[in-house]
């Protein structure tokens, strides 16, 4: 389903920690493997779903007892929760809620970084270091995880300070310098008549 993404005074920053991309295929087939067997075990349980992503947090929270493992319960966790923000974001969007977009983009950096674990160090800084600068409306990691980019919404007035404060912190942190790209939302494919 498409939403309009209406942002009237701000931009998407991309952010690009250089990091490269590293275990994303055993780890992305590790992560896989633990939705499947909690979704397994869930389904023994008695539970009449086809995917994780058919909870409701509640129906997780009630049952995630029946998981044999603290992991499966995070990965567990993270699918029903980011599903429900993914859908709690549509609604955002649809209404022109920024903001509640921008605080779910922070929840689901949170969740991919504790959940998940699909994150790294230097994500982290650029992700916490983003979360500092006034006009920022929301950040997370994007993309496979391990390393790569964070994608930022920030107030257009902001932009100077972002990439300045996030830049600074960052090279302090990690010796690393980030590159910046400034994104704007447009309509998608449509017919030109």
């Amino acid at each position: 389903e498409y939403a309009p993404v209406v942002l009237e005074d701000s931009c998407i920053m991309i952010t690009n920690s250089k990091v490269k991309h590293s275990l994303v295929t055993s780890a992305y087939n590790d992560r896989r493997s633990s939705c499947e067997k909690a979704l397994s075990e869930f389904k023994k349980a008695g539970l009449k779903i086809n995917a994780l992503g058919d909870m409701t947090i509640t129906q997780y929270e009630e049952n995630k007892k029946v998981l044999s493992d603290d992991v499966l319960r995070m990965r567990a966790k993270h699918a029903v929760y980011e599903n429900q923000r993914t859908i709690r974001a549509v609604e955002a969007l649809k209404k022109n809620d920024i903001s509640l977009f921008g605080r779910l983009m922070n929840e689901s950096h949170i969740s991919l970084r504790d959940d998940y674990e699909v994150s790294c160090p230097e994500i982290d800084i650029l992700v916490d270091a983003a979360w500092k600068v006034p006009g920022v409306i929301g950040s997370r990691i994007t993309g496979g995880g391990f390393g790569g980019c964070t994608v930022s919404i920030v107030k257009s007035e902001n932009i100077d300070d972002f990439i300045k404060n996030t830049g600074k912190e960052y090279q302090e942190k990690t010796g690393l310098t980030a590159d910046f790209y400034i994104a704007h939302s447009g309509d998608g494919a449509h017919e030109i008549l």
